[in-house]
């Protein structure tokens, strides 16, 4: 993938991802670093499960990228 398709899945995943755990956006930088990052423990924990990680921009990447925020974003906030 591309620097631009990392871009765009890490914005839409980073952005329903807060949707789900804050209810608001956290703004455009924060979602896309949240998604990116979200996006590489999503691919972690996935292939621990025997599943593949991201693959492309699609919707199973969408979906483990998502999975990944949502973690990110439950421990960020149990740590702060």
């Amino acid at each position: 993938m591309g620097l631009i398709s990392w871009i765009i899945l890490g914005l839409i995943a980073g952005f329903i991802a807060s949707k789900l755990v804050n209810r608001s956006g956290a703004g455009f930088i924060l979602d896309v670093v949240l998604g990116v990052v979200g996006a590489m423990v999503g691919g972690f924990i996935f292939h621990l499960f025997g599943g593949a990680g991201v693959t492309g921009l699609n919707l199973y990447s969408l979906i483990v990228a998502t999975v990944g925020a949502v973690v990110v974003l439950v421990a960020y906030h149990a740590i702060f």
